[in-house]
């Protein structure tokens, strides 16, 4: 390589002219930078992992955003995650109305749970409150205590009121 001529993307000097901390090129540490962005930390979250409350938490108030949501401590108040996941874990005790896409139960909910797609409550899981969303599941062995609607997108509500369904599976009607 001849002294005129130079790497690609770097500009050159004029002949004879030594390089001084002004007139050495950034570009070229800054293109490294864009085309490898910084690797983020291990375990830190990514879009996919829902936004936790520990074992140890306890909240009282609102709970209002647009990620997925893991609830292993207690929460009183209200949960408001439209169109996002709620899990609520087998140690979790929660006294609040839940408003999001999806609820899973493992632990105690105590309030009225209105999830746009549906709601999932686990063999271990216990709910007293209405529930209303287009699909609901009861596992063996779970508690639930309230009304249930069932709503379909552009079809009219069938309602349940007052059903009771205990561990023992026997259902009553109020």
């Amino acid at each position: 390589m001849s002294k005129e001529q130079t790497q690609p993307g770097i500009p050159s000097l004029p002949s004879g002219e030594k390089p001084t901390q002004s007139s050495v090129p950034l570009t070229a540490s800054h293109e490294a930078a864009t085309i490898c962005p910084p690797r983020s930390s291990p375990g830190s979250p990514t879009p996919a992992d829902p936004a936790t409350i520990g074992r140890s938490l306890q909240i009282k108030g609102e709970v209002i955003g647009s990620e997925s949501l893991y609830i292993d401590g207690k929460v009183e108040g209200a949960i408001t995650l439209h169109g996002s996941r709620v899990t609520v874990s087998r140690d979790a005790q929660v006294s609040a109305n839940i408003i999001a896409r999806e609820v899973v139960i493992f632990g105690k909910v105590s309030g009225n749970i209105t999830a746009s797609d549906r709601v999932d409550i686990r063999s271990e899981g216990s709910v007293t409150g209405d529930v209303t969303a287009q699909r609901i599941t009861i596992g063996d062995g779970a508690f639930f205590k309230g009304g249930i609607d069932i709503s379909k997108t552009g079809q009219q509500e069938d309602r349940i009121v007052g059903a009771e369904i205990s561990a023992n599976g026997a259902q009553t009607a109020a």
